[in-house]
């Protein structure tokens, strides 16, 4: 296993799917019974994280699934050894492989599943810890306790935690709603159709009979409060509905329930206030925040570039590896000829450890001279990695069928990193094209010296950390209005190399930073 995980079995919790529920008024209080549910085991697992230069360590809490029952020894005494342990297998697959493949029933499923039991495992351990510390005084959660919905995938939590605080703290459902209301945050990170998330309300309802129950309450109630804004408009409604059409949509959700929804960049962030949420942000546009996303700059230039970390201590002292704003005192060194020439060699020296992985790994020599023009990120179509392939092999046909231009071309090595969704075919295909294109290119000798192409395979932070300090220049190029902000593109920059991009995102915020002489839009 994992040194750095330490197993907490004694904090288990039970996470119950399916079966029926059966409601009740028992001394005027509201009760639930389950029957038949299927219950699965919740264990902690805590990762200690240090922070940089500080005497606190938080955790990093992981869950993994167990079967309450290790086999079926009636199955296992009648022979049928496989079916003794399947309930096991079923249990434990859950915390297995996290986003399945989800173009089939049992794909969704399990996805369901495993969102659910993330979040139930998790909040009952937030409202046993707050119980510990405060008693149970729930009124004071919002002021202990914020919960962030980063993206819609831990969405299952709002209803959730009506459920827990309704069903097993005795709340009711005004005074747990208030609760809810006042913890939930929600950020969105992308304004692409198919990552607003809905679910089939007759597998939701199956596999959820309770939380279900809960979120047909919330949008009755949404449902009202819709007719009172936006009167007689039945498509509108429609449309802002939690549940609509036989789904479930997580995004309205979301708007419906949190006291802050944000984008991820200043442009983003307007699209959502005047596009695709507008009808929300009319209703509570004081909910709505621009928030940037941001890199961690201490692993993405103090840890993974040391060299430059320590020439920029060298001139600036310290003091920017806790505060960035600090970077702005580099600005006198700019033009000093002996600080470029130190950044030069420090580039190379990355250049020449990258092009040693990628001999190692991939077998293929590039030359630590030539430019090294990256793009790695998701393969996404709007990220348009397909556009580069398509310049590489207009590059490459100008080589061989152009003297002049062959003989004032300067070297360069293009290389990718990128993983693709696992049902993504198109996405598959382009990283297919990708890697036929380099075969055919770093295996002509017409053009051996000129150009070269590499895709780094797993791409991961690992390979990140070595490719991003090593990069001349970076790609940025995803089609206009689709890309939320980007991140990769500031670890770039923060490593000097120069950015090519689209005015999208975060890139518009770059350019205001840096000026238009420092980012190729």
């Amino acid at each position: 296993g994992n040194a750095w995980e330490i197993a907490r079995p004694e904090e288990t919790v039970e996470v119950k799917f399916g079966g029926e529920v059966y409601t009740d008024w028992v001394d005027g209080k509201f009760t639930c019974r389950y029957n038949n549910s299927h219950t699965i085991l919740a264990m902690p697992y805590d990762v200690p994280l240090c922070g940089y230069d500080s005497k606190i360590v938080n955790k990093l809490r992981l869950w993994s699934s167990k079967s309450p029952d290790h086999m079926n020894m009636q199955e296992f005494n009648s022979g049928n050894y496989v079916r003794a342990v399947e309930e096991k297998e079923l249990a434990e697959v859950i915390s297995k492989v996290l986003y399945p493949e989800d173009n089939h029933t049992e794909g969704k499923e399990l996805r369901l599943k495993q969102q659910y039991f993330l979040v139930s495992a998790t909040l009952q351990w937030i409202l046993k810890e707050f119980e510990n510390r405060n008693g149970q005084d729930w009124s004071k959660l919002p002021d202990k306790v914020v919960i962030h919905i980063n993206d819609t995938h831990p969405t299952m939590a709002i209803p959730e935690m009506m459920r827990l605080l309704m069903d097993e703290k005795g709340l009711g459902w005004d005074e747990a709603w208030d609760i809810v209301t006042h913890v939930f945050a929600y950020t969105n990170h992308t304004v692409m159709s198919e990552a607003l998330e809905k679910w089939p309300l007759d597998m939701f309802r199956k596999i959820l009979p309770r939380v279900y129950m809960i979120v047909e309450e919330m949008n009755r109630r949404l449902m009202i409060r819709l007719n009172e804004v936006y009167p007689n408009d039945s498509a509108k409604h429609k449309y802002m509905a939690i549940i609509s059409d036989n789904q479930i949509f997580m995004a309205n959700m979301c708007l419906a329930s949190c006291f802050a929804v944000n984008g991820v960049s200043k442009l983003h962030t307007d699209i959502l206030k005047q596009d695709i949420f507008a009808d929300y942000y009319n209703m509570n546009n004081d909910h709505f925040y621009a928030i940037t996303n941001g890199i961690t700059f201490r692993r993405w230039i103090a840890n993974c570039n040391p060299e430059l970390t320590e020439l920029i201590s060298s001139k600036i002292g310290k003091n920017w590896i806790k505060d960035a704003s600090e970077l702005s005192k580099l600005k006198k060194y700019a033009k000093d000829p002996a600080f470029k020439k130190q950044f030069a060699e420090i580039k190379r020296n990355n250049k020449v450890r990258l092009a040693q992985y990628i001999k190692e790994h991939n077998d293929i020599v590039v030359n630590p001279d030539s430019i090294f023009d990256v793009q790695c990120k998701r393969l996404h179509e709007y990220k348009r990695q397909m556009m580069n392939v398509l310049h590489i092999l207009a590059e490459y046909n100008r080589i061989i069928e152009d003297n002049v231009y062959a003989e004032n071309y300067y070297p360069k090595t293009y290389i990718f990193g990128a993983k693709a969704a696992p049902g993504y075919k198109r996405a598959k295909l382009i990283i297919k094209l990708i890697n036929s294109v380099g075969d055919m290119i770093n295996n002509d000798p017409r053009v051996k010296d000129k150009i070269k192409v590499v895709f780094l395979e797993n791409y991961s932070v690992s390979i990140a950390e070595k490719l991003i300090i090593a990069a001349d220049i970076s790609e940025q190029i995803s089609t206009a209005g689709k890309e939320a902000s980007g991140t990769g593109n500031m670890k770039f920059m923060l490593n000097g190399a120069l950015t090519i991009g689209t005015l999208d995102g975060a890139n518009v915020e770059m350019l205001e930073q840096v000026g238009e002489d420092n980012i190729y839009i």
